[in-house]
């Protein structure tokens, strides 16, 4: 038997009320730290010192030197910049080594003001996030294929006009990191710095340092994912030299980050939440996603032609997430069906359908409040049952 959870409805009302006075629906995360869902929700510690910094006015290259202390103390890395997301940390990740600290060309990116402006990257990484390195200038040269990519590919793209190698760290591509120190390696054996994009490789919070750890020179991380921070913001950090050239390719500067202005309040919630993420503790948050994931599987691994299972490793799916399949006693509706339903109820759930067939539905418990995973529990019978 499934815990009513009509308390999780009234705090969640509680809770929406702001975005019910403008006539938006709060709704229930079940589907991790997605940008289109809002990210995360940030610790009430946060919002309160965003809303202490709101109420007085700093000279931000003071703030901005502060935030990149702490983000170099909790990194490991020699310097770092708060950025408007993780996204923009690549766009200054390119501009601080395609136009570096010269002021000419800095005004001219996007576009280049020589020929010395290529990232070598792996064509198994192409993903909607590398326009953002191309936005601060750079020009993407692929190698190998979406399956496979010999060294000696790399390092024969490797020529006179390039600046950079880059590495988007994914869950869902199959680099690991031992595939990561093979491109450090191969990078730094041509005198060339390694970017790498790992907004989403938190937890675990190991991977915080890792990347610094095994000689990557720029990182890009999301604030707003598994730190919870505001959204808009990001953490770089690597190089002193390139972190130099990249504040200088950012705002309050007139270059190409000039349009990814982060504000004092959101440079102070970043700075909150990472001294607050790096004293959590995650041992009882994986225990807490474990316990909200056995409530879901419990109330539906004994409904008919349904099964439910907790999936997790250290690299695909470091949140356990609940994996729910259908055998072919199932005679009900699609798992697209179910999630459409679930999304049109009162209040909205939102889960996601399997990215391996489209058959299966997934619950990331990482956004889930207090008395929420009681309440997809008993919408999921529901809808089961429907059929």
């Amino acid at each position: 038997m499934v815990v009513k959870s009509l308390d999780a409805v009234e705090a969640l009302k509680r809770k929406g009320s702001v975005y019910e006075r403008f006539g938006v629906h709060p709704i229930i995360n079940g589907n991790g730290t997605q940008t289109i869902l809002g990210g995360s929700i940030m610790e009430p510690e946060v919002a309160e010192a965003m809303a202490e910094a709101s109420r007085t006015m700093v000279v931000l290259e003071e703030l901005n030197e502060a935030a990149g202390q702490l983000i170099a103390e909790h990194t490991g890395a020699e310097a770092g910049l708060v950025t408007s997301g993780a996204a923009a940390g690549l766009t200054l990740q390119a501009a601080a080594v395609v136009a570096g600290e010269d002021p000419e060309r800095i005004a001219l990116l996007p576009e280049a003001a020589h020929d010395r402006n290529q990232i070598v990257i792996k064509s198994s990484h192409d993903s909607e996030f590398t326009q953002a390195w191309r936005q601060g200038g750079a020009r993407l040269v692929w190698v190998g294929n979406e399956e496979t990519c010999h060294d000696w590919e790399i390092e024969s793209a490797i020529s006179g006009e390039t600046v950079a190698l880059g590495f988007i760290a994914s869950r869902w591509h199959p680099d690991s990191f031992e595939g990561l120190s093979k491109f450090v390696e191969i990078a730094h054996g041509h005198g060339l710095p390694l970017l790498v994009d790992a907004a989403a490789m938190l937890p675990p919070a190991e991977n915080l340092r890792r990347f610094i750890e095994y000689g990557v020179d720029l990182v890009s991380y999301s604030g707003g994912k598994a730190i919870k921070a505001p959204q808009s913001t990001g953490i770089l950090c690597g190089r002193a030299d390139l972190i130099a050239a990249a504040k200088l390719n950012a705002s309050p500067h007139y270059s190409i980050g000039r349009p990814m202005k982060v504000a004092r309040e959101e440079i102070v919630g970043l700075m909150a939440a990472l001294e607050l993420y790096v004293r959590r503790d995650h041992e009882a948050d994986m225990r807490r996603w474990f316990s909200e994931g056995r409530t879901i599987v419990d109330a539906v691994m004994e409904i008919p032609g349904v099964t439910a299972t907790i999936e997790q490793d250290d690299w695909l799916r470091p949140v356990p997430e609940v994996s729910i399949a259908f055998t072919s006693e199932w005679g009900g509706r699609s798992a697209e069906a179910i999630v459409n339903a679930l999304a049109q109820g009162d209040p909205p759930i939102i889960i996601e359908a399997s990215r391996r067939n489209d058959e299966d539905l997934f619950i990331n418990p990482h956004g889930l409040m207090p008395g929420e995973a009681e309440l997809i529990a008993e919408r999921l019978q529901v809808e089961f049952e429907a059929g």
